[in-house]
């Protein structure tokens, strides 16, 4: 077989095209894909298809090549006889050895044909079309062979990953054995193509389901497998219609695919809070004419898919390769959005924005040397990873890559650096929105120390940072320390801003929020009415913030108004009056941000006889 050899630590990915319903444009997808990444780089990248829709091959319609070779039908007969002849029972391992054994022996090689000369593209066609076609496939138990050897077709896929970069495997469509091999047993990556209506969606989610389950239920180490939805036969000229199939319109009993896909998605993969807004306004498979009938791509007709009137767009084809290129429903334009979450093996769930930006990790990543300049530039990029992580919800994610940019600015510009404050701040944030507040603290202090030495005291960054300490105190239930942090802040903006400055307004609506905490409703309600007043005067009733102060406005007034008894303030817990140095933020990861050779780590201890709560000052408690 002539085609390039991948080392096993460059193993590609097995990816899955199936539809429920045939006729959603499953083949020519994954033609077109299959063209598209093995024209990337100088080189190309090995790719191989593999027809697995027994019942009504294709792919052999878009790339005639090899009509003598044999196919999947006829390596797999083959793999049954090796069974037959070795028998006995199972091994414990599954087979994974035996199944090993039976994919050398019967030299799956010859089932795999070059079809294009100039890009190194390979195709596995369903068989040999022959009068005895039909009578092979009948003859095929795919269940008895997979109990003969249940690691037979995992181990498959694994060998051809382990020769090309992309595996791309077109299933039967509906409920078959062979379906559930090629989307439980095979892949890595699992493209749906589905059509928007309830039996198609329906459908899609029983399917994620049964794999997610056979995956969990099967595996002693379940692999990774990530599932990548895309609409298909979507009308690209009625932008209200696809909107309504998108969204839902429970008027007309549309469920809407985004929605649901979120659901079953966040179910499967345990991740909470889960968009695929970004995802599902670049991926559109569009209802079109172009090669439905299997025509041949232009490309292969002149050993060449990169020709302009293929419809397959190449790397190196121009603008006008294809009509329409810039339309987002446009063939090559829905084929390049896909590719984009597909091909690094990204989750949907990224947004677009972060794509680039992953690339730019592992590019740097790849690039480090042990300098000090390579690691701060990973460092650069890992920020920039995190804001968009944080912008997009995903706060976990985020807070990873804060972390990592965090230790090492650390590490390769010192604690003093002022984007070392600026990674730990931003870590502190999301450390407050999981009320972590103990390192929140921590990382406060180390990022304020640094701020307040480089702007001074009075700066806007610093003040932010103050803020954020007041937020932490009083999460952990010193309230009145809290108070007073505030109140340093609150005067300087006072003095410096003026009373209806934004930043000033937001610190007089934390401080509301701190006084209802110690159980002054009154007063917090006053500050709440002054901000309601200035916001509205300032950008309208109707303005976020200004709608965000009237919902705490109206949440105060209904505790004023059932007459309960004020909440008593929480008293805080007198630090000792002398701390330990600040250790290395390394240090307090490992030991934990409790530990009480921590200087967050606040032991509890009464105020000293005759000397008032609170009088220590929030110094000692920051």
């Amino acid at each position: 077989m002539d085609h390039p050899q991948l080392a096993a630590a460059e193993s590609g990915a097995v990816t899955t095209f199936y539809s429920y319903r045939g006729g959603a444009g499953c083949t020519m997808a994954l033609a077109r894909i299959a063209a598209m990444l093995a024209g990337q780089g100088a080189a190309g990248t090995p790719v191989l298809m593999v027809d697995w829709d027994l019942q009504a091959p294709g792919l052999h319609h878009y790339f005639p090549a090899g009509h003598d070779a044999p196919g999947v039908v006829e390596l797999f007969m083959a793999c049954r006889d090796q069974l037959q002849r070795r028998g006995g029972a199972v091994p414990d391992d599954g087979g994974e050895a035996l199944a090993h054994a039976v994919l050398a022996a019967v030299d799956w090689e010859r089932c795999v044909v070059r079809v294009d000369q100039r890009r190194p593209l390979f195709l596995m066609r369903a068989g040999r079309f022959d009068d005895g076609y039909a009578g092979r496939l009948a003859g095929l138990d795919w269940e008895a062979l997979f109990h003969a050897c249940p690691a037979l077709f995992r181990c498959f896929g694994a060998t051809l990953a382990r020769h090309f970069r992309h595996v791309l495997v077109d299933a039967p469509h509906g409920r078959s054995d062979g379906a559930g091999i090629c989307t439980a047993l095979l892949p890595q990556r699992l493209v749906l193509l589905f059509d928007a209506n309830r039996p198609g969606l329906e459908a899609m989610e029983s399917l994620v389901q049964r794999v997610t389950a056979f995956r969990l239920s099967h595996d002693a180490a379940p692999r990774a497998l990530m599932m990548y939805p895309a609409p298909a036969r979507m009308a690209a000229d009625d932008g209200v219609q696809r909107a309504r199939l998108r969204h839902g319109d429970p008027a007309a009993g549309l469920p809407g695919y985004q929605p649901l896909f979120e659901r079953v998605l966040s179910a499967a993969y345990g991740v909470a809070d889960l968009s695929l807004d970004s995802y599902f306004s670049e991926v559109l498979l569009p209802q079109s004419r172009e090669l439905a009938g299997g025509e041949q791509l232009a490309g292969h007709r002149g050993h060449c898919a990169s020709d302009a009137g293929g419809g397959v767009p190449a790397a190196s084809a121009g603008p006008g390769a294809e009509e329409g290129q810039g339309d987002r429903c446009s063939p090559g334009r829905a084929y390049e959005a896909l590719l984009a979450w597909l091909e690094p093996g990204h989750p949907p769930w990224c947004a677009r924005s972060e794509l680039a930006l992953l690339a730019d990790v592992a590019q740097a990543r790849m690039a480090l040397d042990g300098s000090a300049a390579r690691c701060i530039q990973l460092a650069y990029c890992l920020f920039r990873l995190g804001a968009v992580q944080r912008d997009s919800g995903r706060d976990a994610h985020a807070l990873h890559a804060f972390r990592e940019s965090a230790a090492l600015y650390a590490a390769h510009a010192g604690d003093a650096h002022l984007d070392t404050a600026l990674a730990r701040t931003q870590m502190a944030a999301l450390l407050l929105r999981r009320r972590q507040w103990d390192e929140a603290r921590l990382l406060l202090r180390q990022a304020g120390d640094a701020r307040a030495a480089a702007l001074g005291p009075e700066h806007p960054e610093m003040l932010a940072v103050r803020a954020m300490q007041a937020q932490a105190l009083a999460g952990q239930g010193y309230v009145t320390a809290a108070l007073a942090r505030q109140l340093e802040v609150l005067d300087i903006q006072l003095r410096t801003l003026g009373g209806n400055h934004t930043d000033t307004l937001d610190s007089l609506a934390q401080r509301a929020a701190l006084l209802l905490q110690a159980g002054d409703l009154e007063q917090a309600r006053q500050l709440l009415e002054q901000v309601l007043a200035a916001r509205t005067k300032l950008s309208g009733a109707q303005h976020p913030a200004a709608l965000r102060v009237a919902g705490a406005l109206a949440h105060t007034v209904a505790l004023l108004s059932v007459q309960a008894p004020p909440v008593p303030p929480i008293q805080p817990v007198q630090p000792e009056a002398v701390r330990q140095p600040v250790p290395a933020y390394e240090a307090v990861a490992a030991a934990g941000a409790g530990h009480p050779d921590n200087v967050y780590a606040l032991r509890d201890s009464k105020p000293p006889q005759g000397q008032p709560e609170g009088s220590a000052g929030c110094a000692e408690l920051s």
